[in-house]
């Protein structure tokens, strides 16, 4: 424990420690990636996927191994006892911080498979890190602006479709897809900007987890809808590795997917889009009263 070193040390400790993780289990990472580049057997590309996730996974562990270091912070969980590592989820939650993908990466690894979130496909070609992202086998999608379908009305449906193929590789590899259906963080100026009618949330976008819905619903278990609550404040970044995250309230709820919303498409069925954006409002709606009891049972402390 390093609590008893200045907040700024911790921070650049922390800092250090976070950034020779990332280049200790990036250096076999990228070496396990050009194997899996130049033996696109079956067989090959299963034990590259396999060990490059065990890499991920050690990766996180290593982050859980200094944010312990650093402040014995008091997490208060409930929800997970019914997880299993061998089941593809959907993983949605209240975005407030930075922090959140680190708290929820803190929570769930080895509980269910590492957290991926579905990119463009452009940005495979980023340099470095659009390897990293292939290497560790993050679904790129393809979608085309409405101006684009306009002008070519027979590509209708047939990003939707790429995406599929894309994703088929799950049916025998157990995957966490992760989408922040509030598509930012919550601060009280966009807040107030949206006038959303949530006390504790943003409103909710439903179109980024309708997609993947739309693309591997039939792959998917279920839906974990988690709501994360920080009782000393919503902590940035910094705070994190300054070893300042005093207390963290996390409750995963695992919904099944309601068979009606599976193989639809979002963009092209009103009646469908209607009654996904109904169900997801309802979700938020608990999501808010939930954390309106968090902030009573855990009340504020900044």
């Amino acid at each position: 424990m390093l609590d008893f070193l200045p907040a700024p040390l911790r921070g650049v400790i922390a800092s250090l420690l976070l950034a020779l993780n990332t280049i200790a289990c990036c250096t076999p990472l990228f070496i396990v990636a050009i194997f899996k580049l130049l033996l696109p057997f079956p067989a090959a590309q299963r034990f590259t996927d396999w060990l490059m996730g065990h890499i991920h996974e050690a990766w996180i562990s290593n982050n859980k191994a200094w944010m312990n270091l650093l402040r014995r912070t008091r997490w208060h969980l409930s929800g997970l006892e019914g997880l299993d590592y061998q089941h593809s989820y959907l993983i949605t939650s209240n975005h407030q911080s930075w922090v959140d993908i680190m708290v929820l990466q803190y929570v769930l690894n080895r509980r269910i498979r590492p957290l991926k979130f579905f990119l463009k496909q452009e940005l495979i070609w980023v340099p470095v890190i659009g390897l990293a992202w292939w290497a560790l086998g993050f679904p790129f999608m393809k979608r085309y602006s409405k101006a684009y379908l306009e002008k070519h009305p027979e590509k209708k449906g047939k990003d939707l479709e790429t995406t599929r193929k894309t994703c088929a590789k799950f049916r025998d590899n157990p995957v966490g897809i992760f989408n922040f259906v509030e598509g930012t963080r919550f601060t009280e100026g966009k807040h107030a900007q949206q006038q959303s009618p949530f006390r504790y949330l943003l409103k909710p976008k439903a179109g980024g987890i309708a997609f993947v819905l739309d693309a591997m619903g039939e792959q998917l278990e279920s839906i974990i809808n988690v709501t994360i609550h920080y009782p000393g404040g919503r902590p940035g970044y910094w705070d994190l590795l300054c070893g300042k995250m005093d207390e963290v309230v996390v409750h995963f709820q695992e919904l099944k997917i309601p068979p009606q919303f599976i193989g639809k498409n979002y963009d092209q069925d009103g009646v469908y889009r209607l009654e996904f954006q109904g169900w997801i409002n309802q979700l938020w709606q608990d999501k808010d009263a939930l954390l309106s009891q968090m902030h009573r049972e855990y009340p504020s402390k900044s």
